[in-house]
């Protein structure tokens, strides 16, 4: 048994596809012809999938909650991801709530690396340096 791939919950398709295109680079794939609206993304041998439904489940609060679900991309360069979610807006000091929020940890409990931010539906997205 193996993940294929993480289905995310989104409200708008167009606002969703480039967030995970521009902030974490990933390739679009071709989808095929469901009945409902979404995106696919290759990411390594695993995909995200986005998929539209706005009476889905959604997290309510705008803050970066560690221990609430969430998925985690892992980068072999953790600093330099760092560096271009920074140079896209993101900032450490950002107050909570902000969309533009990001937690690090950068010694934390892991024993790795970990960055926490929101995507535009407040779906807990985690980058970590994980061996």
């Amino acid at each position: 048994m193996m993940l294929h791939h993480v289905s995310i919950v989104v409200t708008d398709i167009d606002r969703s596809v480039a967030f995970y295109r521009n902030v974490f680079d990933l390739e679009q794939i071709e989808r095929p012809p469901f009945s409902t609206i979404g995106a696919w993304f290759a990411c390594g041998a695993l995909q995200v999938h986005l998929i539209v439904n706005p009476t889905g489940t959604f997290r309510r609060a705008a803050t970066i909650d560690t221990a609430d679900g969430h998925f985690a991309f892992r980068t072999d360069d953790f600093e330099g991801c760092i560096r271009g979610l920074i140079a896209k807006g993101f900032r450490e000091d950002a107050p909570e709530g902000d969309p533009w929020r990001l937690r690090l940890r950068r010694d934390g409990p892991a024993g790795f690396p970990q960055a926490y931010l929101l995507d535009p539906d407040r779906n807990i997205v985690e980058i970590n340096g994980a061996p």
